[in-house]
């Protein structure tokens, strides 16, 4: 019994492995349980075993890439210095998925928001939202030690941040150049620095004297 639940389990891993490769590469509506079956030389209907619709494959290939995300997040929170060094490292998770030939899954299921089914839609905002009160946090923590000069409340320059992010993937992706992600992400960043701006930079740090 315990192997046939071990088996069972290899097989969905094995699906969503398939499958989010293929969002990945070529977006949800590039592919069916037809392409994944051939890949795995099974028959359609024990796909349907594992998920009974596509939209619930959907579903848990955005909770499993928004779990996955969250656990890197941790992982900066916990290794990372300030304020600075966590944004970089935040634009490398995305640097790194474009130099394997894919982009950010949630990415593009966003590209594709209007044929998504009605499930999947909840589940992808909730991955949005998550990444931008995670931003949020770092970019209110930054300005705060007058480590990043920005205007305008943390939330919503984390949301423009989050943005240009996956749309700088998009252009990299149709130019077949991921150096293009580089530069443009280096520009966020930079434009976030006190160093950036000779006059904010003055302000904060004039800020943190009379403390």
């Amino acid at each position: 019994m315990a192997s046939r639940a071990s088996a069972d389990g290899d097989t969905a891993t094995r699906v969503l492995d398939i499958a989010s490769r293929l969002v990945q590469t070529r977006g949800f509506n590039g592919f069916s349980y037809a392409d994944i079956a051939a890949e795995l030389q099974v028959t359609k209907a024990s796909l349907h075993y594992h998920f009974p619709t596509k939209a619930e494959l959907g579903r848990r290939l955005i909770e499993r890439y928004e779990a996955r995300f969250l656990d890197a997040l941790a992982a900066i929170d916990a290794s990372a210095g300030g304020a600075a060094d966590k944004l970089s490292r935040y634009v490398r998770i995305y640097a790194g998925v474009l130099r394997e030939r894919q982009m950010c899954l949630c990415g593009m299921l966003a590209a594709e928001h209007g044929t998504l089914p009605e499930p999947m839609r909840a589940v992808l905002q909730h991955y949005f939202d998550a990444n931008e009160l995670w931003l949020a946090r770092v970019l209110d923590d930054g300005r705060s030690a007058g480590e990043l000069e920005f205007a305008g409340a943390p939330l919503a320059v984390a949301g423009m941040l989050l943005g240009a992010l996956e749309g700088a993937m998009m252009l990299a992706r149709s130019y077949g150049d991921a150096g293009r992600f580089d530069i443009a992400a280096e520009r966020l960043l930079a434009d976030l620095r006190p160093a950036a701006h000779p006059a904010r930079g003055a302000a904060a740090k004039s800020r943190r004297a009379a403390r």
